[in-house]
């Protein structure tokens, strides 16, 4: 019989506790940022899959706010500070600017009460403001109420026509969300148009994150207290008035945070200290759960694109708290760690 001394054993019982049965492990860490980081987005290069690119925020005041550049390897390629607590981004393709088609990032500033528009360079990813510093939200509100948090970009499939759904810090029981018409302003800007509020609240937590599924015209978003509600992402749409589903109500132990679509399915995080979970729906129904050691997750963000020979089924992004960076996971190895 072998012995082995009691630090060798204790260390090997450390070190397996690192990792807990059936959590899936990430492919890449991210490098940490300076700062609180929030929620991710993925652009995705159409030349050249491999160069695409992860953009994240890092939740400070002015002048240290900032949207960070990721590229695949978890590396910082570029930071554009100056953001006055950037809360949550998102990317869309397309938006006509100049009479040409430019991929854009949208990210929120809570302190300032804007909405920041980036053009991303087709070739490189590289981000350029052009939204003049912020374009004005909630107007004519004050407090919470003046304060965007969530966002979600919507490209209408019949017209190209690309939306700006903002939620925020408070809002009332009716009407807590605000959607705009991104346009060019004709001088190598963006400029947002209000066509409308909507989105109905429970009263509990807040509601932060958003999501919307483009080609089926849906907007999700999470109520922190309740669940996940589901409306017509088109204002034109004659289902636009009211809500048309709510689920994600029970089996969470933590608040109702990110949202991110992957493969025909809503992925919900689950904000938990030391490994958070997310919840996995179809058609509103619970598939299963994926365990994490990510901790205090916030945003979650997913594409089922070829991401290069790292992620050529696709990528899975969340937010790791204590360690302030992201967590890349590829799309085949989350979603097959999903527990019934």
């Amino acid at each position: 019989m072998k012995y082995f001394p009691i630090w060798l054993i204790v260390l090997v019982l450390v070190s397996c506790g690192e990792r807990s049965a059936g959590v899936v492990a990430p492919a890449v860490v991210t490098e940490s940022v300076d700062g609180d980081p929030d929620d991710p987005a993925i652009w995705m290069n159409v030349r050249d899959g491999g160069q695409s690119r992860v953009v994240a925020t890092v939740k400070r005041a002015a002048p240290d706010g900032s949207l960070v550049v990721f590229d695949l390897k978890g590396k910082i390629v570029q930071q554009v500070k100056g953001i006055d607590r950037p809360n949550n981004v998102d990317v869309e393709y397309g938006l006509m600017l100049g009479g040409k088609p430019v991929d854009i990032a949208v990210t929120t500033a809570r302190n300032s009460g804007t909405m920041w528009v980036f053009a991303i360079d087709g070739t490189t990813g590289e981000l350029r403001d052009v939204s003049r510093g912020g374009l004005d939200v909630f107007a004519g509100e004050v407090d919470g109420r003046k304060r965007p948090m969530g966002i979600g970009l919507y490209k209408r499939p019949k017209d190209g026509v690309v939306f700006a759904i903002l939620s925020r810090k408070e809002g009332p029981g009716k009407g807590y969300l605000w959607q705009y018409r991104l346009e060019d302003a004709g001088d190598g800007n963006v400029r947002a148009v209000k066509v409308r509020e909507f989105g109905d609240y429970s009263g509990r937590g807040e509601i932060e994150a958003v999501v919307v599924d483009d080609a089926q015209g849906m907007v999700f978003y999470s109520d922190e207290g309740a669940g996940i509600h589901r409306w017509a992402a088109d204002p034109d749409d004659p289902r636009a008035g009211s809500e048309l589903g709510l689920f994600g109500t029970q089996k969470y132990g933590g608040d109702r945070e990110g949202l991110a679509l992957a493969e025909g399915r809503v992925v919900s995080t689950d904000q938990m200290a030391g490994g958070s979970r997310f919840h996995v729906y179809r058609d509103g129904q619970l598939e299963g759960t994926v365990e994490t050691d990510a901790d205090s997750t916030d945003g979650v963000e997913a594409s089922g694109a070829e991401l290069g020979a790292d992620f050529p089924k696709g990528m899975v992004v969340v937010m790791n708290s204590k360690g302030r960076n992201f967590w890349l996971y590829r799309m085949p190895e989350f979603l097959g760690a999903m527990r019934r």
